[in-house]
């Protein structure tokens, strides 16, 4: 059957029942015919497109069958989500192009290379990246990418032939496999037969934590610069493989928003990024101001969201010599439901989705030169920059922990950014490197802004509002050492393979084995040894043996009066010191200079049974981050206790219950506050993050002083008054701490100074006894990001931990996420602390 394009008569900003079904037809362009033998998505999943969500299976299924039915279609697996998802490509161009796709992407790539000003643009085919759908609850992207993908497939004529000989398309159909299906789950097991437009039908009231995250709650949308998870690492690298000139981002916003593309909010783009990346953004604007107003579709440009944070996908681009444009549609969050713009349907922004993806590549086909010479020239003003840098290298390290090192060196490497291993140990301003674990880093490669937007520091802004964070700088988040250098002198061999780090035991002791705890891996390590029934003791001292020095929080393990005998007992800590990558010394004597290993400054560490509070109330980015952080990298199992049915837990075999951040006080009731105070009492240690400080606080678990903000509002007009309450917002910029070393706390750390990463407004007074302050902003502690002068100041010597004692158990609070997006690799070891050493605090 001949498959032609009819208009549809329905409206879709009245009442629609489920039996007023829509086809194919209301998405496509009109006077087009259709390729018969290409499958339309009704014909391979059953259902029209908008008529119900489409689950990822049923995408899979789709492109994968699509693929096999067209030559312009090839498809590719990059991997797998958490939850065991394909992570789907769809490379779209002309036959011929397939032909020879490796050659088109390698003259591609040359235009960013050392002789590509020499190459001609004049028939190269453009790339573009089109990714749907990287919150899961945001579904009209991935619905229309069904139809689109179908329309690239099956379009016949001139016009579709030119536009694919000129041009390849990524299609990526989901940004977030797992979120899409949580969520199309939700969205279709509520849906009614008559649909109901009613807001608030369960339909449109998703249960935590929503379907926007990952499988561990992430926002997959801030992880494109840190690249930690999977589905992160597919699509960098994709990108890096190909530097496509343009890619787009749809994504969903309130239901009473229309339609938002890019550029943004002009005063708050990253000063790394062109000024001409912008003129080049509004120009193909203009290409969906025409497509939009075709079909009458209201929209806006240049107010609310911002192209700062490079960690989004439509910023990302930018400091890559690509074009980064982010689309939002005003979500239905179902499939039908009222709004101050009429009745929206799930059809309707489905269409406008399809529309702007339709743009785009009218927008590239047309701009097809000048975007590819704007490629090339960004790489040649790159090349002419590092040239002319004083700054010849970055040098960054920890001299006592490899693997913190290692993971910022593996974000390098997945941003094909060079890097050589250090020479010699060096010592730089103050600051130890050591060989083999530390780092060089050239200035003069490739793409130097890229390596600025991950190391640099920023505090001077030309705007006070952020839509996401303000400061990232990675060397901080790590919390390694860094230097700047005017030479290459320090720079060995260029590493072209980053091999995974090991461990080892020194020798067979029959005495006792010792490991210091300043290795980013030890919390698996002792986790792995205390599950084992292996008994295991931390110093609370600095002590010197055998020649080596041993910092606090050194871990000892006794041979003798062990489940294990000697040879096991060597055995097994061989295999944690290879699966955690530490180095475990084994030692002939306990006598040491400072405190012999029998000394009652060794105490005792016991097995942990650790709960996350989870659920209503508390806010599942955070939860999830130190979900994460638990299962992924230290291998400890974490209880998730959720708050609908905590009253009926049994708490007595918990060791810890971890409270992240809540969305408001109601959380738990009265009777279920009184139970979390009796199993504190009873031993138990609870701890809180961010505003959960307030709350402990309030419901009198832990008795804290507060600094309050008496900012009044002056000579402020109505007009003003949402920017100047945003500009008081801190949304994420980080601040320099004083350590007490010799505290719990701070085992591990080997400098005296911590860099926190800090998006709250909660300022804790300091303790009156100095020992109970173990961490202190200082009286300078602003390092990178906007913070407003009156914050800084409320700022300025308060303290963000603090831990006190109620009966037998602890009550510890911190202000600030130590565990930040999974790449806050510099403070996670504070809730490990917090966990295992709470009980000598």
């Amino acid at each position: 059957m001949k498959k032609t394009i009819l208009l549809i008569a329905i409206s879709f900003f009245g009442t629609l029942s489920a039996q007023e079904s829509i086809d194919l037809s209301y998405y496509l362009p009109q006077n087009i015919s259709y390729n018969e033998e290409i499958p339309t998505p009704k014909d391979i999943i059953g259902h029209e497109v908008g008529e119900w969500h489409v689950t990822h299976d049923k995408l899979m299924f789709y492109m994968q069958t699509l693929a096999s039915s067209s030559d312009r279609i090839t498809i590719e697996n990059r991997g797998e989500t958490f939850e065991g998802r394909p992570i789907l490509l769809l490379t779209i161009t002309a036959p011929k192009n397939h032909r020879n796709l490796n050659k088109v992407r390698e003259n591609h790539i040359a235009l960013s290379e050392s002789n590509g000003s020499s190459l001609s643009t004049t028939n190269m085919p453009i790339v573009i990246y089109q990714g749907f759908s990287i919150h899961g609850n945001e579904p009209s992207g991935t619905n229309a990418a069904m139809a689109y993908a179908y329309y690239l497939a099956a379009a016949k004529g001139k016009e579709i032939d030119e536009l694919l000989e000129k041009m390849v398309i990524l299609l990526d159909p989901s940004y977030n496999p797992d979120g899409l299906q949580r969520f199309a789950y939700w969205a279709n097991t509520n849906k009614s037969d008559n649909l109901n437009a009613d807001s608030n039908d369960r339909e449109y009231h998703e249960v935590w934590p929503g379907g926007r995250t990952n499988h561990y709650w992430f926002d997959l949308n801030r992880d494109w610069l840190p690249a930690q998870l999977p589905e992160s690492r597919a699509r960098i690298n994709t990108f890096h493989k190909w530097l496509p000139n343009i890619l787009t981002d749809h994504h969903e916003m309130g239901t009473n928003s229309t339609f938002f593309f890019q550029p943004g909010e002009p005063m708050r783009v990253h000063p790394l990024t062109p000024d001409l990346n912008q003129e080049l953004t509004a120009e193909i604007g203009t290409y969906h101001i025409k497509a939009l107003d075709k079909i009458g579709s209201l929209y806006y440009s240049q107010e609310g969201y911002d192209d700062y944070f490079y960690g989004k996908g439509s910023t990302f681009p930018d400091v890559n010599g690509s074009i980064g444009i982010l689309f939002e549609q005003g979500s239905s969050r179902g499939h039908i439901q009222e709004s101050e713009n009429g009745t929206l349907s799930f059809p309707f922004t489905i269409r406008n989705q399809f529309t702007a993806a339709l743009s785009t590549i009218e927008a590239a086909k047309n701009m097809r030169s000048k975007i590819l010479d704007y490629q090339k020239g960004f790489y040649k003003s790159m090349r002419d920059e590092a040239t002319r840098s004083k700054s010849k290298a970055i040098i960054f390290g920890d001299s006592k922990d490899a693997a913190k090192t290692w993971h910022l060196a593996e974000i390098l490497t997945r941003h094909k950014i060079k890097f050589n291993e250090l020479k010699n140990d060096v010592s730089i301003a103050g600051k130890s490197y050591k060989k083999g674990s530390s780092y060089v880093v050239p200035m003069n490669q490739k793409n130097p802004k890229l390596i600025k937007a991950m190391f640099e520091k920023r505090t001077v802004f030309k705007d006070s509002i952020f839509y996401d964070i303000s400061a990232w700088t990675f060397p901080l988040a790590f919390n390694v050492d860094y230097t700047e250098v005017t030479s290459l002198a320090n720079a060995g061999a260029e590493i072209t393979s980053l091999r995974p780090l090991t461990g080892n035991v020194s020798k067979k002791s029959s005495y006792a084995y010792l490991f210091q705890w300043h290795e980013y891996y030890t919390p698996k390590a002792l986790n792995s040894i205390v599950n084992k029934g292996i008994r295991a003791k931390v110093a609370k001292s600095q002590f010197t043996l055998e020649g080596k020095k041993y910092d606090y929080g050194t871990i000892m393990i006794p041979v003798q009066n062990q489940k294990l005998n000697t040879e096991e007992l060597h055995a097994f800590l061989t295999q944690v010191a290879k699966e955690s990558n530490i180095n475990i010394e084994g030692v002939t004597t306990g006598h040491a200079t400072g405190i012999d290993l029998g000394s009652n400054d060794f105490d005792p560490i016991q097995k942990q049974n650790v709960a996350l509070l989870v659920g209503k109330g508390v806010r599942s980015y955070d939860a999830g981050e130190i979900w994460h952080l638990f299962d992924q990298r230290y291998d400890i199992k974490i209880t998730k206790l959720d708050i609908d049915y905590f009253n009926g837990v049994d708490l007595s075999g918990y060791t810890d219950i971890i409270i992240p951040n809540l969305d408001g006080d109601g959380a738990l009731n009265k009777n279920e506050i009184n139970k979390l105070k009796e199993w504190v009492k009873d031993g138990g240690t609870i701890i809180g993050y961010r505003n959960v400080a307030k709350w402990l606080n309030k419901n009198e678990f832990i008795n804290l002083s507060f600094k309050k903000d008496s900012l009044i509002a002056k000579n402020i007009s109505f007009e003003q008054k949402q920017d100047f309450t945003g500009a008081q917002v801190t949304g994420g910029a980080i601040f320099e701490t004083q350590l007490d070393r010799s505290h719990p706390i701070n085992y591990g750390y080997k400098n005296d100074k911590l860099a926190l990463f800090r998006n709250t407004n909660v300022f804790i007074k300091p303790n009156k006894n100095s020992y109970n302050n173990p961490i202190t902003y200082t009286n300078n502690p602003l390092l990178s990001g906007y913070i407003s002068e009156e914050k800084l100041n409320l700022l300025k010597n308060t303290v963000p931990f603090q831990v006190e004692r109620m009966g037998k158990g602890r009550v510890i609070v911190f202000t600030d996420n130590t565990n930040f997006r999974a790449f806050w690799y510099g403070t996670n070891k504070l809730l490990m602390n917090a966990i295992f050493f709470g009980k000598i605090m």
